[in-house]
């Protein structure tokens, strides 16, 4: 699936929202038809022995909303229709992977190895090293959040497969919050980050 146009998204926020509503087609879910087709997004890669289906779905969902917000509809299939041809594009650049590994943002992994370097003294990154720009921006990204939803994304995407599912679990009951309310408030913070990392490696370009 192409990146498309490199314009940053104008509000995270609204971009979400705009997503939901396109899912909904009209009709105000409350966020269930999101956690619904993110179920059967995790089905599908699971059925296909993915290493991280959850990460797999969640990159599938934030890439149809990339292409929504950047074209501004999307017409000719249904949403759920659309969101299972990005999911098999999405396969097939996981089966090309050697290491089969998912990676988006970053590997969302390394929300939790950024968070523990986030007290030290920040290191100069070269504008020519794309890598080093990305994850220096994405320190500076998580920095720039407050506490609480630092916390959250953090804390959502640390360990692997099931350690990472009994974490979620753990930070639901710590926040109080239903299992599906955590999932829609980390795809809040993250479209946030998200939009945030964008805008940093531009200024480095």
């Amino acid at each position: 699936m192409a990146a498309g146009s490199q314009r940053d998204w104008p509000s995270a926020a609204n971009a979400f929202q705009r997503f939901l509503n396109w899912l909904d087609q009209g009709v105000d879910s409350g966020g269930e038809t999101y956690l619904e087709m993110r179920r059967r997004l995790v089905f599908y890669f699971d059925r296909k022995n993915c290493v991280s289906p959850d990460d797999l779905a969640d990159e599938t969902l934030r890439r149809v909303a990339r292409r929504l917000e950047e074209e501004g509809e999307i017409t000719g299939k249904s949403p759920a229709h659309y969101c299972y041809i990005v999911a098999s594009f999405l396969f097939l650049e996981y089966q090309r992977r050697p290491a089969r590994k998912h990676v988006s943002l970053g590997n969302p992994s390394e929300f939790g190895d950024v968070a523990s370097r986030l007290a030290a003294p920040p290191q100069e990154a070269s504008p020519t090293d794309a890598e080093t720009v990305r994850l220096h921006c994405l320190e500076s990204c998580l920095e720039g959040l407050g506490r609480d939803d630092r916390d959250l994304i953090v804390g959502y995407y640390r360990g692997e497969q099931r350690v990472k599912i009994e974490h979620r679990r753990t930070l639901a009951t710590r926040l109080g919050l239903t299992p599906n309310a955590l999932s829609i408030r980390a795809c809040r913070i993250r479209a946030k980050l998200e939009a945030c990392v964008k805008t940093c490696c531009a200024r480095h370009e």
